[in-house]
């Protein structure tokens, strides 16, 4: 029959071997977590960049060339895909593309002329193929001013301006006076900053 300190002894060693063998599933269980994190991390910034690269761009106005509809500093959204899927930019929409005489830096202006129409501002008026009514301008910031062209609008290509008439660097000044269809990239669509005037465009 077994002793007391023989049966203490047993129960000792089981108890070590049994502490030995749970320290590495342990440590497995940790190396999973962490693995499962990093996984989950993966997915999330996969997933923004296929959004931000394939569906949504996200821009913030560096300028107050679009006041008062979009000031300077807010951060809003373009579609990308806007034009992609059978839909043709429309005059008044507001547009993100890239600067015809600097293609590295980004743009947004709101679309006055389309293809083939001719554009001509009279005492800050915007006149349309030599119509006798201005289009509507009530969403300038404040009464335009000056002359400028006529100019003919190119094929695929179009005729933009700020809102901020007076103060916006646009078609009127560029040495490339048109944005072609391929340098837009996307249609502007929604202010998501500041919280308080959060909205579509």
């Amino acid at each position: 029959m077994a002793s007391m300190n023989e049966t203490t002894e047993k129960e000792e060693l089981a108890n070590e071997k049994a502490r030995k063998n749970q320290k590495p599933k342990e440590k497995v269980d940790i190396k999973r977590e962490v693995l499962s994190y990093v996984i989950l991390l993966a997915v999330v910034a996969g997933v923004v960049l296929i959004i931000n690269t394939f569906f949504l761009i996200n821009a913030k106005i560096p300028s107050g060339s679009m006041e008062n509809t979009i000031m300077e500093n807010d951060q809003i959204f373009g579609n990308r895909l806007a034009y992609k899927l059978g839909g043709d930019p429309q005059r008044m929409d507001i547009i993100i593309f890239k600067y015809p005489d600097d293609e590295s830096k980004l743009f947004i202006k709101r679309i006055i002329g389309l293809p083939g129409e001719t554009v001509e501002v009279v005492d800050g008026r915007v006149y349309i193929n030599g119509s006798n009514t201005s289009i509507d301008d009530s969403f300038c910031k404040e009464t335009p001013l000056g002359d400028f062209g006529p100019y003919t609008v190119p094929a695929d290509s179009y005729f933009v301006m700020g809102d901020n008439r007076n103060h916006s660097n646009d078609s009127r000044l560029w040495t490339n006076k048109f944005v072609r269809r391929d340098q837009i990239v996307g249609k502007a669509f929604l202010r998501y900053w500041p919280l308080n005037k959060i909205g579509l465009l």
